[in-house]
C-alpha cells in the first residue's frame, strides 16, 4: 500500500512542482518523497519511476493531442521511431529514470 502511495503522491506532487517551476524539479520531489516516506532502495526506485514516467505520459499525452501529433511525429521521424507514440513511452522512460534515480538516491540517504 505504501508503494502505490509513494506512486501517487511523486506523481501528484511532480505534476504541481512543474507547472510552475522547471522540469528537473521532478527530480528534487522524487527525492524528497523517497526521503520522507520510507521504503527499500528497488520500491523507492520504483515508485519514483512510475510517478515520475505516468505523469510525464499524461502530460505528453494532453499536450500531443492538443497539437494534433505534429510535434511528436516530427520527433520520432527524426529519431527513426515507427511511430509518435513510441517517442512519447520513450521520452516518459526518460523522465521516470530522473525520476527513478532520484528516489533510489532519497531512499538509500535515509539509509534503509
Amino acid at each position: 500500500m505504501r508503494f502505490i502511495i509513494n506512486i501517487f503522491l511523486t506523481a501528484l506532487l511532480a505534476a504541481l512542482a512543474t507547472w510552475y517551476l522547471p522540469w528537473w524539479t521532478v527530480a528534487i520531489v522524487s527525492f524528497i518523497v523517497a526521503l520522507l516516506l520510507p521504503q527499500k532502495n528497488g520500491r523507492a526506485f520504483w515508485s519514483g519511476f512510475l510517478g515520475i514516467f505516468l505523469m510525464w505520459l499524461v502530460f505528453s499525452v494532453f499536450r500531443d493531442i492538443s497539437n494534433e501529433h505534429i510535434l511528436s511525429a516530427r520527433m520520432a521521424k527524426l529519431f527513426h521511431l515507427p511511430g509518435y507514440g513510441l517517442f512519447l513511452v520513450v521520452a516518459a522512460m526518460v523522465g521516470g529514470l530522473v525520476g527513478g534515480l532520484a528516489a533510489w538516491s532519497g531512499a538509500a540517504l535515509r539509509g534503509r
